[in-house]
């Protein structure tokens, strides 16, 4: 879901160069039926108002229902990447726009990432369970693969896709779960692990989406020297946020940030990504390949 590319320096020892993965309510009309008499609803009760949704998997089901009341949607979106050690930050930031249609599920991202100084502009199609990513200007290679490939996944920000993640960080047994927090005009549903090294929440739904994220740095980590075995990683926070608007159940934003920390010589590399979806309105066309795709 978020990384995008960005080469980065960060000098510690035995890392010169580190290559940064930054990549990371339904209104329903009239049915038709005839009209019945007044006479013919004497005596009769009014239908009662559905129930106010309690639990997670109830406001999931609202918010589904929610989003499928349009043809699509578009939100913008925010993200960024780091990888510190030693007092030496290696950064980028990444800002897009993304449409998102119901049926069929279709999806178009165009954004940009920005490292060192430089921006490079990225577009992502997601038609039929494919993804196709171009990194770089109109005339760069475009490569596609199955939403299971974490190369395609790790590009493609789908936060509709969140309230099928929710349900199942809902029904795991290995603790956690999902809370909810009322705010405002909002219903927050969080999944979030802290303080606690990685082989104890290995298995938890949110931390395997953040390892996801985390793999192409720690691949580039180890590549230079740094062993960093996995039982010594320790999962500072992974924390994913739902953001529901009370009142249509409909989705506002959706963020997902995690931090690791590697030790490696007796020090620590710290990583870190944060990224924001944001509801900005209904999507009403329809996303088609470009030409030469698929």
């Amino acid at each position: 879901m978020r990384p995008r590319s960005a080469v980065a320096a960060l000098t510690v020892p035995a890392v010169s160069l580190l290559s940064l993965s930054l990549a990371g309510c339904a209104e329903s009309g009239g049915t038709g039926a005839p009209a019945e008499s007044p006479a013919a609803n004497v005596g009769a009760r009014p239908k009662a108002a559905p129930a106010a949704p309690r639990t997670p998997e109830e406001f999931l089901a609202r918010a589904r229902e929610a989003m499928s009341g349009q043809k699509g949607w578009t939100f913008a979106v925010k993200g960024n990447e780091g990888l510190a050690s030693q007092g030496q930050q290696s950064t980028a930031t990444y800002t897009a726009t993304l449409r998102r249609t119901q049926s069929p599920v279709a999806l178009h991202s165009t954004g940009t990432t920005y490292a060192k100084g430089l921006a490079k502009p990225e577009e992502v199609y997601v038609v039929d369970g494919t993804g196709y990513v171009r990194k770089g200007a109109a005339g760069a290679p475009w490569k596609s693969g199955p939403l299971s490939d974490p190369k395609i996944a790790n590009v493609v920000e789908d936060p509709v896709a969140a309230l099928t993640a929710f349900g199942s960080y809902a029904r795991e047994e290995s603790g956690g779960g999902v809370s909810v927090v009322k705010s405002g005009g909002a219903v927050e549903l969080r999944a979030e692990v802290s303080s606690v090294k990685l082989p104890a929440v290995r298995d938890r739904g949110v931390v395997k989406q953040a390892v996801r994220e985390l793999t192409p740095t720690l691949e580039q980590v180890r590549a230079a020297g740094v062993s960093a075995p996995e039982s010594q990683i320790l999962v500072e926070r992974v924390e994913e946020v739902l953001s529901l608007d009370s009142a249509t159940y409909r989705i506002r934003s959706h963020r997902f940030r995690c931090t690791f920390l590697i030790p490696y010589g007796g020090r620590t590399m710290r990583y870190s990504q944060d990224v924001t979806e944001r509801t900005e309105g209904v999507f009403t066309r329809t996303i088609t390949l470009p030409t030469g795709l698929g």
